[in-house]
């Protein structure tokens, strides 16, 4: 494979969605001609190994992705997209967790219901019964350490994050609260 289809290889990966030949030819530095004479043979390359990646042209340009047969393993592997009110609530559970619900809704509102739910499927909270109260208490879990990559945090702000690491083993099995069970606490939007 040639140093310029390397390159397109990079440029592919790095971008992460499809460009046309014209972005492709930008980003390498070369005419439109030599980028796609370039991506065939990366395409014919790609074609010839036994890889999980492929390059692919779509409707909006040439993309380096995942082959279709691995397309349940991503599934399993990688969460669905958190959207920006799920991600504002994950972020006051890492800032603050452990706290309860209860704190977490004051803070929040009463969308974080649904956003807790969404966390906890996607294995990214934790969620036990508070035996002094009707609330939950919450905290990130190890899989929210290691998606965000959080375990090369400075020292001075490690402290909160390595408790919650050590309490792993000897925690209680987490429950999910639905508005039947606790009709009190249940959204009103």
């Amino acid at each position: 494979m040639s140093s310029l289809a390397s390159q397109i290889e990079a440029i592919l990966y790095l971008k992460g969605k499809p460009l046309a030949i014209a972005e492709i030819a930008e980003y390498a530095n070369c005419d439109k001609e030599t980028a796609e004479e370039a991506l065939i043979q990366l395409i014919n390359d790609y074609a010839h190994r036994d890889s999980a990646l492929e390059v692919l042209e779509t409707e909006n340009g040439y993309s380096l992705q995942l082959r279709e047969t691995f397309q349940d393993f991503m599934q399993r592997l990688i969460p669905a997209e958190l959207g920006v009110g799920a991600l504002r609530t994950l972020a006051a559970i890492a800032i603050k967790g452990p706290l309860s619900q209860t704190d977490l809704v004051e803070l929040r509102g009463s969308g974080a219901y649904q956003h807790v739910q969404e966390l906890v499927q996607q294995g990214f909270v934790r969620k036990r019964k508070q035996p002094e109260t009707r609330s939950f208490s919450l905290q990130v879990t190890a899989k929210f350490h290691q998606y965000f990559q959080l375990d090369q945090l400075p020292k001075q702000l490690e402290l909160p994050f390595q408790q919650e690491h050590n309490s792993d083993s000897d925690e209680p099995e987490e429950l999910d609260e639905t508005p039947e069970q606790f009709p009190e606490e249940s959204p009103t939007e």
